[in-house]
């Protein structure tokens, strides 16, 4: 070997050496590297892990269905099916709008300020969270958030907003998973959908880029809006409730709005830096006065008509419950078992973009709405009894839609609605349609015929018997059911009710006409003709049932919603007229004949419209009153050959009872929006008189006995010319003799003492103090046919007795029926010749 080549083969074998040192030493920190990162990558993930654990895998329909499920706003319209009454009640104020809707301005603005990188990433900004982390970790004093537009639709979509490191993870792999399955164009719109953007003119939650528009600018084409409106609404997500010009009352917010204005010149820095402006266009939206352009204050819809928001939403929620459960029936959907499934309801059509449609007339219920408000209509207030309330309801019998009401005086004072809510006892407007109507169609009695007002006993279960008496306490013997319905007398409609129709057979026909709240008990309530009934009736069905007069026998249901559409604008809900005819053509005629007569006759107790209502004479009318005892409750319904209206006056507590002036209440407020109603639309007045069908002719009969007069009514010109159904005409001569000296004729007045009431006691009536008959006058006692002859009841007659559970009322109702309807007149002599009111107008039908 030579000795000169060893150094160097040593020095290569040190070399060697330290080579494989080297590497085994990179190899075992690379090793331990890989572990550290393996073993941080498996704390990282375990982390995440933890944070996520609870946190479902969601499918792709899932998401899509989450993504483009929206909370809508729910809005109500007038009957013109264009003006809206407003927006259901929600704080939120939701409309959806098209990627294609929303001008290039507005994208570019929010782009440019909350994910400039929005088009690049897949979901999560790696730049941008890392740029977050480090202001975090550090501190520092503007920390931007880091979230792409996509993961701010996943946090609003799926997750709570509270800011934890779980909701940030979980907010991140949603972002990335939503990406892998929608388009960019798909999640912008969710976006702009979705987000809020504080508080508007009105003071509702603003949601979405459309509503933000025309809530704060009062601009519905995004389209119209400056580049400087622009950048100001895209500023407003990142702190809505900080940058907003209004409270939440939508009043102006200086403050607010004056951190809205800095933001929004932050973005349109971004906007110029980013090239999405010009300087030019830069300079000219900072010139812009944006505070000039915000939308002026507005009271929110349930400040404007609360009352009828609130019915609406409620028979809305009740038609839908309804529908999606066809089982139940409109009586049982109310009933407390069902109280949840009416919320829910309730809830869902606040929230789900449904467009109400109701009948109301816009005018007509503006004009009943400023007629309850004025205080001049009504009372002073009363710290004992409250305010004086009022209620009304109009509808168009021919289709039962509910034109206008009158639902109380001040919603701030009481919510609920009296016209639809509330049941009050009817008084005497319940004898129409419990006494005179079926006795009509039965042909048991004729505006002609003879009803003996005398003294009639009534078994009573409380105290024995029970006496009931008209109003003045007097009895005047034969009348005919014209006079008697005009005056309102009482025993007449009572020997109808019970001896003619029976109480069973009126209930019946009463149910016909639409009135529910009759009871079972009701079948003993031996003066329900009267009003005294366990529940009474509501403004509303009682309404209903007198549009069936007008309507020649026809019953349409009162109905406030004609149609309901869901937010793609699909029908959900639409009225199906049901029209039941109830009773005759006839029948209607003669009794709207006899209602108006009511107004027309001296003695009638509508007399005052005559003069309180402006069109008398042009336009035909007829209507019937109503008292309770010592005028709890004043009634009046009536109407027109178009529309029939009903109005109730009196106090939240049956109790209170009204002043004298409130006395006449329900005529007046009658003719107040009736004189307005004609006024301001006067197209829906389009028939002037009422019509006279086929089968009603005149006829002449004898005010002794009701049937053809014979020699003496002839002689003595006791006679009696009015309508009759055609079918119920008299054939046979009435049995006549002259009176007996010994006793008096039906229309002769006892020869007793007469006192005079008390003027404190005596009710107010427009003729002054009323006699007052100290002893009850016999039955007259007259020749005439069996068959129309009333007697007093006896024991064995089939009158069921009184059950003891019959509301107060219905005795204390004996003594006031209505206080307009007697007076001192003496009634017309025997040997004069009757001939009724109608006599000469009526022809004209």
């Amino acid at each position: 070997m030579n000795p000169k080549r060893r150094p160097s083969s040593q020095k290569r074998s040190r070399w060697r050496i330290f080579g494989k040192v080297l590497l085994i030493n990179i190899k075992w920190f690379s090793l331990a590297g890989l572990l550290g990162v393996l073993f941080a990558g498996g704390l990282i993930s375990g982390y995440v892990a933890a944070l996520v654990h609870d946190e479902p895998v969601r499918s792709r329909q899932l998401i899509y269905e989450k993504v483009n499920e929206n909370a809508l706003t729910s809005f109500v319209y007038f009957n013109d099916q264009v003006t809206p009454v407003g927006r259901m009640r929600m704080e939120e104020d939701r409309q959806l709008v098209d990627l294609k809707d929303v001008p290039q301005s507005i994208i570019d603005a929010l782009i440019s300020t909350e994910d400039s990188q929005f088009y690049e990433h897949h979901g999560v900004d790696l730049k941008g969270t890392a740029r977050a982390v480090k202001q975090k970790l550090l501190n520092e004093n503007r920390q931007t958030g880091g979230s792409t537009l996509t993961q701010q639709v996943a946090r609003r979509v799926f997750l709570s907003l509270d800011k934890t490191d779980s909701r940030k993870v979980k907010e991140m792999l949603l972002a990335l998973r939503m990406e892998r399955f929608m388009s960019k164009d798909k999640i912008l719109t969710a976006y702009l959908n979705k987000m809020p953007f504080g508080n508007g003119s009105a003071g509702y939650n603003l949601y979405g880029i459309k509503s933000a528009s025309l809530g704060i600018f009062n601009v519905s084409d995004l389209h119209k809006l400056h580049i400087a409106q622009a950048a100001y609404l895209a500023g407003l997500p990142q702190l809505p409730s900080v940058y907003s010009a209004f409270d939440g009352k939508g009043n102006f917010d200086e403050e607010g709005f004056n951190k809205a204005m800095e933001r929004q010149r932050v973005v349109l820095a971004r906007m110029l830096a980013t090239g999405k402006l010009t300087p030019t266009e830069y300079n000219e939206a900072l010139q812009f006065d944006v505070k000039a352009t915000l939308a002026p204050h507005r009271e929110k819809s349930y400040n404007t008509f609360p009352y009828l928001m609130l019915e609406t939403e409620r028979e809305a929620a009740q038609l839908l419950a309804l529908q999606q459960n066809p089982n139940l029936t409109a009586a049982e959907i109310t009933k407390p078992e069902h109280a949840e499934l009416l919320q829910n309801t309730r809830e869902e059509l606040q929230r789900s973009g449904y467009r109400i449609y109701t009948t109301i007339n816009k005018k007509i219920y503006n004009d009943m709405r400023q007629i309850a408000a004025n205080p001049q209509n009504f009372s002073p207030y009363s710290k004992q009894k409250g305010l004086e309330q009022i209620a009304a309801i109009m509808i168009d019998h021919r289709t039962g839609a509910i034109l206008g009401m009158i639902e109380g005086r001040d919603f701030n004072t009481e919510q609920m609605n009296y016209a639809t809510q509330m049941t009050r006892q009817p008084g005497s407007a319940m004898k129409p349609i419990a006494a005179y109507l079926p006795a009509l169609e039965k042909g048991y009695t004729q505006p002609a015929g003879l009803i003996d007002d005398s003294q009639i006993i009534l078994k009573d279960g409380r105290k024995g018997y029970h006496i009931p008496k008209n109003y003045n306490r007097r009895y005047e013997g034969l009348m005919t059911a014209r006079e008697a319905l005009n005056r309102s007398i009482n025993i007449p409609a009572l020997r109808l009710f019970l001896y003619e129709v029976k109480i069973h057979n009126a209930w019946n026909f009463v149910r016909s006409l639409g009135i529910t709240t009759i009871q079972p008990q009701d079948e003993h309530a031996q003066t329900g003709v009267l009003g005294g009934l366990s529940k009474g009736v509501s403004v509303e069905e009682l309404t209903a049932a007198y549009g069936t007069i007008p309507n020649m026998g026809v019953y349409n249901a009162p109905h406030l919603i004609s149609k309901i559409t869901d937010a793609n604008g699909e029908v959900v809900y639409e009225y199906k007229p049901q029209s039941k005819r109830v009773y005759s053509q006839q029948t209607a005629f003669l009794m709207t004949d006899m209602l108006r007569t009511v107004i027309s006759d001296p003695r009638g107790t509508g007399k005052r419209l005559q003069k309180a209502f402006k069109s008398y004479g042009t336009i035909d009318i007829a209507g019937k009153t109503g008292t309770t005892q010592n005028f709890g409750d004043v009634w009046f319904m009536g109407y027109t050959p178009d529309v029939t209206l009903g109005v109730w006056a009196g106090y939240r507590q049956q109790v209170n009872t009204l002043s004298q002036e409130g006395h006449s209440r329900a005529q007046s407020v009658w003719a107040l929006i009736m004189n307005e109603a004609i006024k301001d639309q006067p197209k829906l007045f389009k028939n002037k008189h009422f019509i006279q069908p086929e089968g009603v002719v005149r006829a002449t009969v004898s005010s002794i006995t009701g049937k053809l007069p014979g020699r003496y009514s002839r002689q003595s010109g006791q006679l009696v010319t009015d309508w009759f159904n055609q079918k119920y005409v008299p054939t046979e001569v009435g049995r006549e003799q002259l009176p007996r000296s010994s006793r008096p004729s039906p229309s002769t007045k006892p020869n007793i003492k007469e006192t005079e009431i008390p003027e404190k006691e005596a009710p107010a009536t427009d003729q002054g103090k009323i006699p007052l008959e100290e002893t009850t006058p016999s039955v007259p006692d007259t020749d005439i046919d069996t068959d129309t002859e009333i007697g007093i009841p006896d024991e064995n007659n089939d009158l069921p007795s009184a059950d003891t559970s019959q509301p107060a009322v219905e005795n204390e109702q004996e003594t006031h029926s209505e206080t307009e309807s007697q007076d001192e007149t003496p009634k017309t002599k025997p040997d004069e010749v009757v001939y009724p009111e109608t006599t000469s107008d009526q022809s004209k039908n």
